[in-house]
Order: C-alpha cells, then sequence, then structure tokens
C-alpha cells in the first residue's frame, strides 16, 4: 500500500459494492477460483510460510505461536478445501428470515444483506487470510486483513493469490485489501474509520483483543480467549470422559478450543484423576491442580487462580476437584471466557442443568471441546468464536457476516387515510 489507510478503505468500500451485486453462482464460481489459486501457488506460498517461521524461531516465539504460524502442504490443502466448502454453503444474501402480511396490505419481510466492508485483526495465523476473505465475500462484503507482523510474508503471499483470483472474477481486487502498513498507527487509523468499516474482527491474544476493543470507534466483536473447562460429573462413564479429556487437552493444545482446565466430581476423583494423570503425563501434559487433586496425584504442581484463569495454549492444565455440580458450574462462572464448556454425564438432569446455567459461546454434553469449530459445526471456515454477545456469538460463519434489514411491499398504501399534499394538521 502506498496511499493512506483511508484511500485503502475508500477503495475496499466502492469494491465491497460489486461484490453485494454478485448473483451467488458468480460469488461460488470465485471463490472455488480463489481455492484454485492457492494450490497452484503452494510453493511460493509455503516458501514464504517457511521465511516467516525462521525469522519467528529466531525471536525466539513460543511454540503455542509457532503452531498457529506453520503451513504445511496439508494444512495448505485444508485451507483451500475450506474455501471450497464456503462456496458449497447457502448464499445468506437475500435469505428471507421472517415474513407476514399487514393488517394494511402490504407484505412484510426481513432479508439478510451484507454488513459492507468488514476489518480483521489477527496474529500469526495465516489461514484467516483466506478464511476471512472467503466468508466475507460470500457474504456479499469487502474485507481489510491486518495481520501481524509473524506472518507479513505468508500473509503477502496468500492475498497476492486470492487477489489475483478476484481480479479474474471481473471484481476489483481491493474487495480483498491487506494491510502492509502494520504499525500501531495505521492500525488506530483504520479503527476510527465509522464512515467506511462497518465492523471489526479481533483475533489474537489477550493484550490485542484489549487494545481494539479499548480504542475503536468502529463496532467490534471480540474473539476473547479460550479458557475451556471440562467437568466430569459423578454420573460420567468415565472411559468416555478420558476420550473427551486427551482428545480436548493433546490433539492441538494451542487451539483455542482445547481444554485449560479439568473439574472432577469428588465421588469419582479417586478413581478418575489417576488414570487421567498417567494418560497425560505420557502425553507430555503438566498437571496443576488443588490440594485435593493433589492429594490423590501427588506429581501434580500447585495450582493458583491465575493458573484457572490461564489460556495455556501447551500441554498444560489446571484440575480441581469439586464437591458437586454447582461449585463446578460457580467455577467456569468466575474463572471462564465465555468460548467452550464440556460436561462429561450420564444423568439428564445433571447436563440440562450445566447447559442452562453456563451462558458459554458454546456448550457441550458428553462431545469433545475441539468440535467447538466453525467447520465441524458446518459453517464451512469460521472468521472466529464470538464471545461477544451481539447479533453473532460462538463460531461465525458467512451468515453472521450479514444483517437482517425489514422489506416492505404495498400498492400505495399510506399511514393517515386521506392524506395529500398540502393538508394541514399532523
Amino acid at each position: 500500500m502506498n496511499s493512506s489507510v483511508r484511500d485503502h478503505a475508500l477503495q475496499c468500500r466502492a469494491a465491497a459494492d460489486q461484490v453485494a451485486a454478485l448473483s451467488t453462482d458468480d460469488k461460488n464460481a470465485m471463490l472455488r477460483a480463489m481455492a484454485a489459486a492457492l494450490e497452484a501457488d503452494a510453493d511460493a506460498i509455503l516458501a514464504a510460510n517457511a521465511q516467516d517461521m525462521d525469522a519467528a524461531r529466531e525471536r525466539g516465539i513460543g511454540e503455542a505461536m509457532l503452531d498457529r504460524l506453520a503451513l504445511d502442504p496439508g494444512r495448505l490443502a485444508g485451507i483451500a478445501k475450506a474455501l471450497r466448502e464456503v462456496a458449497d454453503l447457502p448464499d445468506p444474501v437475500g435469505q428471507v428470515t421472517e415474513a407476514h402480511d399487514s393488517d394494511k396490505g402490504f407484505a412484510i419481510q426481513r432479508v439478510r444483506v451484507p454488513l459492507g466492508v468488514v476489518a480483521m485483526i489477527y496474529e500469526a495465523r495465516p489461514n484467516v487470510t483466506a478464511d476471512a476473505a472467503a466468508l466475507c465475500l460470500k457474504a456479499g462484503n469487502g474485507v481489510i486483513l491486518r495481520g501481524g507482523k509473524e506472518a507479513v510474508r505468508s500473509n503477502t503471499a496468500i492475498a497476492a493469490s486470492l487477489r489475483r483470483a478476484i481480479a479474474a472474477a471481473g471484481v476489483a481486487e481491493d474487495a480483498l485489501v491487506l494491510m502492509d502498513d502494520l504499525s500501531r498507527e495505521a492500525m488506530m487509523q483504520l479503527m476510527q474509520l465509522t464512515d467506511i468499516v462497518d465492523l471489526i474482527i479481533p483475533r489474537g491474544g489477550e493484550g490485542l483483543i484489549r487494545f481494539v476493543t479499548e480504542h475503536a470507534r468502529v463496532p467490534v466483536i471480540k474473539h476473547y480467549k479460550g479458557v475451556c473447562h471440562l467437568y466430569v460429573d459423578a454420573a460420567a462413564d468415565l472411559d468416555q470422559a478420558l476420550d473427551l479429556l486427551i482428545d480436548g487437552k493433546t490433539t492441538r493444545p494451542a487451539a483455542c478450543n482445547a481444554i485449560e482446565t479439568l473439574l472432577v466430581h469428588a465421588d469419582v476423583a479417586d478413581a478418575f484423576l489417576p488414570r487421567a494423570a498417567a494418560a497425560l503425563v505420557e502425553r507430555g501434559v503438566e498437571l496443576l491442580g488443588d490440594e485435593r487433586a493433589r492429594a490423590t496425584c501427588p506429581a501434580m504442581g500447585q495450582a493458583t487462580e491465575d493458573d484457572y484463569a490461564a489460556e495455556f495454549l501447551s500441554l498444560k492444565l489446571a484440575v480441581r476437584v469439586v464437591g458437586d455440580l454447582e461449585t463446578a458450574i460457580a467455577h467456569i462462572r468466575r474463572f471462564g471466557s465465555d468460548h467452550t464448556e464440556v460436561i462429561a454425564t450420564e444423568a439428564p438432569a445433571t447436563a440440562d442443568r450445566f447447559v442452562h446455567a453456563l451462558r458459554s459461546a458454546v456448550v457441550m454434553v458428553n462431545t469433545s471441546s475441539r468440535f467447538s469449530d466453525g467447520g465441524e459445526l458446518g459453517l464451512g471456515a469460521e472468521i472466529g468464536i464470538s464471545t461477544t454477545r451481539l447479533h453473532a456469538y460462538g463460531p461465525m460463519g458467512a451468515d453472521a457476516l450479514t444483517i437482517e434489514r425489514f422489506v416492505l411491499r404495498g400498492s400505495g398504501q399510506v399511514r393517515h387515510a386521506g392524506s395529500h399534499v398540502g393538508a394541514g394538521g399532523t
């Protein structure tokens, strides 16, 4: 970018009008062309990512961030596959979500329309460059992407590929704008553009999200940290609970839907915790527990309140033994981040109480937290998992990047019978 942040945002706004006018078939063809472009440019994208990875290691970036940054042929193929899945989804634009006839004789509809321009501010996840572009374009929007310094080469390569495919589809390539000025000043400018940008979605660490929400004048949907819990109830199938724990904690510990705290009912602690600890330690997990948990498994470290509030994003797990369901619920309400909670239980009433007592974006019964993901929930790719209670909450797909408006279709109805130009009164 050689022009100002505002100039590029205005160009994206103009391009967004072109995207909004596309037919469903044309949008889907563009998305499939974007997927093919990523595959055609795979060597260049992976080479750029390798440079980002080398630079990140030299700066001493932690393993969780490195995992989010890394691309390989399989992950890149998955990104292209996600774009095609978004193309295969129903088009949210133009959907009539409610319709009825007024007693005045006109029809009333609520119809989905694009938001306009969506800005995405994110860290270290090059897949977000493609996922956010696909979902915003599917929903008829333009998108401004501001990635992190760690992924600058990867993001640039991916965005260049996608922009060429957009231009080949006959749409201005500025429907996708990747900011190359990564200064805080440029980000601040972007966050003040209330007359151009309709929504900002920050996705990254706690510091980034706090900064954006505190300084933005444009509306913000937070995708906050994932302090996800598994509660093993007294009525749990312990074999099943162990499977949920291992999958939720160890398959991809750097993911926001990984389990960070294990809560175990006191009645099954002696039976469950030694098995769980052995299985986790075998997989390299560091355990930090309260006094009751450590009495059962003395090798555990001592957990602090900060540990219970932490998103470790690594092979580390906080453990607590609780006396009953209500204590587990109180713990989650105090330390959770409204992301994803799981209960393992065979008692339907207990499961229902857990589901209805917690307000987290995703609540699960006897299911791994790793399914808290837009792709797994039928959204194709996801732009993130909203923990802000606005029009979108939980995993956000294309429909969450639209809004509903009223459309009235009549035959000349007026509110005041007999009104005409020149009539006095109200």
